[in-house]
């Protein structure tokens, strides 16, 4: 089955939307489409997996409780070892930011 990363983005979005593409019992694969969004002001991601992350299109910032941030565009990715605290501190407000993000043992 074939399908585009960029078909059905939603038109307005209440929230960041994420969309399985990919599950299996050792890695997932999701679609994050953000526009303006970041992640909640209290609490961070603390995942039990690494996660590989990459903008598509658009731009975000992460950050990390450490006080680092990344910004991302087009093309950039990021590797986030699992049980690293960090959130999404921003995203563009005047653009669709399509993420692939992958989580692995």
């Amino acid at each position: 089955m074939t399908a585009n990363l960029f078909e059905n983005l939603p038109a307005r979005l209440a929230e960041e939307c994420f969309d399985m593409l990919v599950e299996s019992e050792h890695v997932t694969v999701e679609r994050i489409v953000s526009h303006g969004h970041s992640s909640p002001a209290v609490g961070w991601y603390e995942q039990s997996r690494h996660e590989w992350v990459v903008v598509l299109k658009g731009r975000g910032v992460v950050a990390f409780e450490l006080g680092e941030e990344v910004t991302l565009g087009p093309g950039d990715h990021l590797s986030i070892p699992a049980h690293t605290r960090h959130r999404v501190a921003w995203t563009a407000p005047d653009e669709d930011t399509v993420w692939l993000a992958v989580h692995f043992d």
